[in-house]
């Protein structure tokens, strides 16, 4: 796979997920270095044909998948303050994606390296000519990176590719109205015609954009709305897991079905908060709605 030209001086390196290359001031900076064993040589050997080397690496935020190979793109690497700790302690990320220590070999992208933050940053900073914009819901400090000259956002897991959330039914988030309030605050860009850039998925623009956003949001809400319906018996949030896939009509793998429990955790918390659902004990922990 070769770079394809976005912009001026702006560059995308595909994958899943993708990774942005803005040259500033004569050297390449890349957002989400990603994964993969020999994904740090292809970054590398791309770039050489630019004549450049990487001069700095951002992250939109600590997940594995986004900063595997960090370490070996010897490059200072910038977080958000939220996911300092999530980027730097292998537990961490794990506690995050998973909701405790995962089982060793269970995550596609879990890994017990460090990785070492450089700097950090918050969101309305401008670093290396790309904004730090606020889209999180994903992650605690999920990051956009615009380069307002050539009209792009790179935004990071805050939106999905169609593909990608019809494989996995319901989307990975921590906190669903925060989720939605990004993916509202990225109708706006796409309204001023900006290029959008979701890590896992194509690059989408104007009316294809808004599509794309549009069922990020009905996918949350249907989500939510599918739980109260399923609710009306009570269930264990495993048994939820695995009756939102059905519903979905996508395979319960084990990994699948223990990742969703992170996401339904969220949409739970929030129901319970507004009065919607109730725990009881029935031979384990149950949920139903009021």
């Amino acid at each position: 796979m070769a770079l394809k030209n976005i912009g001026e001086g702006l560059y995308l390196y595909p994958g899943s997920p993708s990774t942005l290359i803005k040259i500033y001031e004569g050297k390449a900076v890349i957002a989400d270095p990603g994964q993969g064993s020999g994904r740090h040589k292809d970054l590398k050997r791309e770039i050489r044909k630019l004549n450049l080397k990487i001069h700095a690496q951002l992250t939109t935020h600590g997940h594995a998948d986004h900063v595997k190979v960090a370490p070996k793109l010897e490059a200072p690497l910038f977080a958000h303050r939220f996911e300092f700790s999530i980027v730097e302690s292998p537990l961490n990320r794990e506690i995050l994606t998973f909701g405790s220590k995962a089982p060793r070999g269970f995550l596609v992208s879990q890994f017990e390296g460090e990785v070492k933050v450089h700097g950090i940053f918050e969101w309305d900073d401008v670093l290396f000519g790309l904004k730090a914009v606020k889209l999180n819901g994903h992650s605690p400090g999920m990051t956009g990176f615009l380069d307002e000259e050539n009209s792009v956002l790179y935004a990071g897991d805050s939106f999905f590719g169609e593909r990608v959330l019809k494989s996995v039914g319901v989307p990975y988030l921590i906190d669903p109205d925060l989720f939605k309030d990004s993916i509202k605050e990225l109708q706006h860009y796409a309204e001023e015609g900006l290029l959008l850039i979701p890590s896992h998925g194509k690059a989408v623009k104007g009316k294809e954009a808004l599509e794309l956003l549009e069922f990020n949001l009905s996918r949350v809400e249907e989500v939510e709305s599918r739980i109260l319906e399923l609710l009306k018996e009570p269930m264990s949030i495993d048994k939820l897991a695995y009756r939102l896939s059905e519903y979905f009509g996508v395979s319960p793998t084990p990994q699948l079905l223990a990742l969703n429990l992170v996401p339904l955790r969220a949409f739970m918390a929030k129901l319970y908060n507004e009065g919607k659902i109730e725990a009881l004990v029935d031979k384990g922990l149950k949920w139903k709605v009021l």
